[in-house]
């Protein structure tokens, strides 16, 4: 899946049209009724992506090219076994020069392998992980080799303190930080559980934020090993980038706009909302 033109073609493509849906006949799956290995494969493809990229972190030549072209490939994987994928708004994270805190919402662990090749053409990018991510047997190589934020989720006070401190970091030396609130991955959007804390990094670093919707549900959670579910082909994978919001005061209006941002995308999306939106 590899592809290193391809890969710069598509960041290109990103910067001129600032939107992505999949083109027409990228899947290979379209007219074959072998839907019941289309899990396995799309898991296998991926860890041939990972593999190659393991090994360009040993070579010392992987990089921000890298990065980008590792999810790019992974994004072609998913495609390449039936997905669709849909992504808007990319010009609200081209007209900001300098890094922003991006505020989303968390469903699966396909945006965390997809999100860098649609944010990378615009802004250096770090996300705010779980610890046990950096150690994971396949993403943890890759995480360790591009900036992160990597939180423990036993303490959210120490959380708290190590995403502001660190986040100020990142945001100082020019990389945009993503945050996803939740508690954990789920596809059904908790406003309850949809905490500040990006508000928080943004305030203390006095940069926008960048409300992110998405839906990947096309990949559930896995029942024995959580990174690895089962796939749907007939879902979309929506990401939407809403408009830039600057934060005043305490944030709470800021907070309210992401949380709107992303609840009116899923309604959209036919997505799951838990909750009263505000």
């Amino acid at each position: 899946m590899w592809n290193d033109k391809k890969a710069k073609d598509f960041e290109s493509q990103l910067k001129e049209r600032m939107e992505y849906r999949t083109p027409t006949g990228d899947s290979v799956w379209n007219r074959r009724p072998l839907t019941c290995l289309r899990s396995m494969a799309f898991h296998a493809l991926i860890l041939r992506v990972y593999a190659v990229a393991k090994k360009r972190i040993r070579k010392g030549v992987f990089g921000r090219d890298g990065y980008l072209h590792s999810s790019w490939s992974s994004l072609k994987v998913a495609e390449l076994v039936g997905g669709h994928c849909e992504v808007t708004g990319l010009n609200h994270l081209a007209v900001m020069k300098g890094p922003v805190v991006i505020i989303g919402n968390h469903m699966s662990s396909l945006e965390t392998i997809v999100l860098p090749g649609l944010i990378l053409p615009f802004k250096d990018v770090a996300f705010v992980v779980k610890q046990s991510l950096t150690t994971h047997a396949i993403f943890g190589p890759i995480m360790c080799a591009v900036p992160h934020i990597a939180v423990a989720r036993l303490n959210p006070r120490e959380d708290l303190k190590l995403v502001l401190t660190r986040g100020a970091e990142l945001i100082g030396q020019g990389i945009s930080v993503v945050i996803f609130p939740q508690a954990t991955r789920s596809a059904e959007f908790d406003i309850d559980g949809f905490n500040t804390l990006g508000v928080k990094l943004a305030a203390r670093t006095g940069v926008p934020v960048i409300p992110l919707a998405l839906k990947t549900d096309f990949m559930a959670n896995g029942t024995w090993i959580k990174d690895m579910g089962r796939i749907y082909p007939s879902r979309i994978i929506h990401f939407a980038f809403g408009e830039p919001l600057t934060v005043t005061g305490n944030g709470r209006e800021e907070h309210v706009s992401v949380v709107r941002h992303i609840a009116s995308r899923l309604k959209d999306w036919g997505g799951t909302i838990k909750g009263v939106v505000p």
